[in-house]
This record gives structure tokens, sequence and C-alpha cells, in this order.
């Protein structure tokens, strides 16, 4: 099999679970990069959405991130999945439950007053809340296993400890179980090394463009 490539753009947080995965089962992979807001002509052609991230599989190509993300786990060992099929649904119910708060950390990024950045801190603290009473485990979603969850949430924790250095802003402070499990997601070396070089600086930079009022 030839090794696999990702095509995504570098602020991604989709393709960043995709990256973690890949470098928790030792995966050789390729990866490029585009700009999603001009993205080249040949990507329009692979992706059936226009949106990042895309997987090229030899001849084939994959989109939408939990898909892909589905399709590496059951071909690479070790698999994350619990093997148990109860168990297994509900991890996969809250990767559901913990993509779309990729969207508000987004949001956050793209609020220019105030009234706006209560809005979507308001919105995240409901969800931010159900995330931390499921999460009674330790170090991770399932206990001793990392999991699936575990990588699905890493992107959100990654970005909320962004806003925490750059912005003064500690989404977490709140929920005692959420801070203990991004603490060993952020220390963990598959998430170190699932962002790109310069990746806080290229979000100050995107956040200046755009005015966004949680900018220091």
């Amino acid at each position: 099999m030839s090794k696999p490539k990702l095509i995504s753009f570098k602020l991604c947080p989709y393709v960043q679970r995709s990256v973690i995965l890949l470098k928790e089962k030792g995966v050789d992979y390729d990866i490029e990069y585009i700009d999603v807001y001009d993205p080249p002509e040949w990507f329009l052609a692979l992706s059936p959405t226009g949106k990042v991230p895309i997987l090229q599989v030899e001849d084939t190509v994959l989109f939408e991130s939990a898909v892909i993300g589905e399709y590496l786990d059951e071909v690479y060992t070790p698999p994350l999945h619990p093997s148990d099929p109860i168990k297994k649904a509900q991890n996969r119910a809250w990767m559901e439950f913990t993509s779309p708060m990729y969207m508000g950390t987004f949001n956050l990024m793209m609020a220019t007053d105030k009234e706006a950045v209560d809005k979507v801190i308001e919105e995240f603290n409901k969800n931010l809340a159900g995330l931390d009473k499921a999460m009674e485990n330790t170090p991770w979603f399932n206990g001793a296993d990392f999991s699936m969850v575990d990588i699905s949430a890493a992107p959100l924790f990654v970005r909320l400890a962004f806003y925490k250095n750059h912005c003064d802003l500690d989404l977490l402070k709140a929920f005692p179980n959420l801070i203990k499990w991004s603490d060993g997601l952020l220390a963990r070396q598959s998430v170190i090394e699932s962002t790109v070089d310069g990746f806080d600086d290229m979000l100050l930079s995107r956040m200046k463009q755009i005015g966004s009022y949680v900018r220091k």
C-alpha cells in the first residue's frame, strides 16, 4: 500500500485529528497544505465538497474528517476504538459532540465585539459543562486506554490553550476534569507534533486581519 496523503489547511482542526491518529499509529504519510480561501483547481477537482481535509489513498479520495479517521483506525493498528459495540457507540457519540465545538473556537476568533464574544462563550460553557461531566476517567476518556475520543478532543484543547496564552481567556477554569484532560493531551508527543511551525503566530495574524475582539 502506498503512503496515504492528507491535503488540508495549516490551521484546520479537522486535519489535526488525522495527523494525531497517524502519528499514534506510526504511519508514514504525506501532507500538503493549500489556501482554503483560494483553493487550486486540482484540489477542487478532487474534493466533492470543496472542503478540507481530504485523504488520498492510491487512486481513491476520501473526504469528511470523521470518515477519514474511521478508515485510518480500521486499516492501521492498534485500533483506538473500544472493542465493545456499546462502548464504541458511546465513544463515537462523544466524538460527534466535540467536533462542532471547533467551530466555537473559530467563532470566538471571528467575533469583533463584546456582544458576539459573550454569546459564543455562553454557548461554549454549556458544551464544556457537558463534556466535563462525561470526563470522569483519568488520564484519558476511557481511563487507561488512549482512544479516538481523546484524539477528537485534542484540537479543541490546543485552541483553548491558545486563547488562554495569548488572549487572557481561560475557558476551562471552571472545569477541573477538562483541565486534567487538556494537560495530558497537550503534553502528548503526537499532539505536540500535530500543529505546523508558527501555528500561534498564524492565528494571531488572522485575528489582527479581521479585528478580533479577544486579541490583545
